[in-house]
């Protein structure tokens, strides 16, 4: 599906700014980068299998694995594992494509959320992904801040968040101490892509001192402005904040209708993450 040399995929890259306007399908993920950007990172997800066949894992000079069963703040029910557990494997990359499974072992379920080792303040934010299927899974494509001490004061940046129970739509977000779920004020916007789980899409971000914007293919379905006021409250976007992938199962939004655990194995496949500065 992906086009092996980066050189060749970037042939196809725009250098349009995205639209604000609904977003609609595209057969093959292409980049959407705004004017005055250039790559400054990116894994392509194209490593070769290992010399005794099995698949690679993920990059270790560019993600760390997050692990264990601690609901992670959102009553989440799987137990995250570091990409191998035993026998269990959870994340590697195949085909050109980097696959987090969340999946059954006796009483509990394993799954990936991992980081990435670098931190960017501003940028445009970009991967290729296809969306795991069945109630109770909960893929995101988001940030959080490098020095993080203190959530929801120091900052969320959701780029990408969608619930297997609402299948196809996806939600951008941010939260701060003003802004946040828990207090019924977060600040999100969403668009249907009805091929969110058959079909690559790309979902970005683009964030400068004056606002953050949320995009799928292209067309921008969320923007947060910048107050100007100087309070963290409301703007605690001006620090580092690193890039996470991560697929939960059930919690408080991923599981508020229920988990149907027939659909596991599920998997949450991610065809590239590129990151972008001015």
């Amino acid at each position: 599906m992906k086009t092996k040399n980066f050189f060749l995929t970037m042939i196809a890259v725009s250098v349009c700014l995205p639209v604000c306007m609904s977003g609609q399908e595209i057969k093959e993920p292409t980049a959407y980068v705004p004017e005055g950007y250039t790559l400054v990172w990116q894994d392509e997800f194209n490593d070769s299998p290992l010399d005794n066949g099995r698949a690679a894992m993920p990059d270790q000079e560019r993600w760390y694995y997050e692990t264990g069963a601690h609901g992670w703040g959102n009553n989440e029910l799987q137990n995250y594992i570091a990409g191998i557990d035993g026998a269990d494997t959870c994340a590697f990359i195949s085909d050109g494509t980097l696959k987090i499974v969340a999946k059954k072992r006796n009483d509990e379920v394993l799954s990936i959320r991992m980081n990435t080792t670098k931190e960017w303040k501003y940028g445009y934010f970009e991967a290729a992904l296809k969306l795991p299927a069945g109630k109770g899974t909960w893929p995101a494509f988001w940030m959080l801040p490098k020095d993080i001490i203190d959530w929801p004061l120091d900052g969320e940046i959701d780029i990408m968040e969608e619930v297997g129970y609402r299948p196809n739509w996806a939600s951008s977000a941010v939260h701060c101490m003003a802004y946040n779920h828990t207090i019924g004020t977060q600040k999100t916007g969403e668009q249907l892509i009805p091929t969110a789980q058959t079909a690559f899409h790309v979902y970005a971000l683009e964030w400068t001192e004056d606002y953050i914007k949320g995009y799928v293919d292209g067309k921008c379905h969320f923007t947060f402005e910048n107050d100007k006021q100087g309070y963290k409250d409301t703007w605690p976007f001006d620090v580092p904040f690193y890039l996470k992938l991560n697929l939960a199962w059930g919690g408080n939004w991923g599981g508020a209708e229920g988990v149907d655990e027939s659909a596991l194995p599920a998997t949450y496949e991610i065809d590239y993450v590129r990151v972008y500065q001015k």
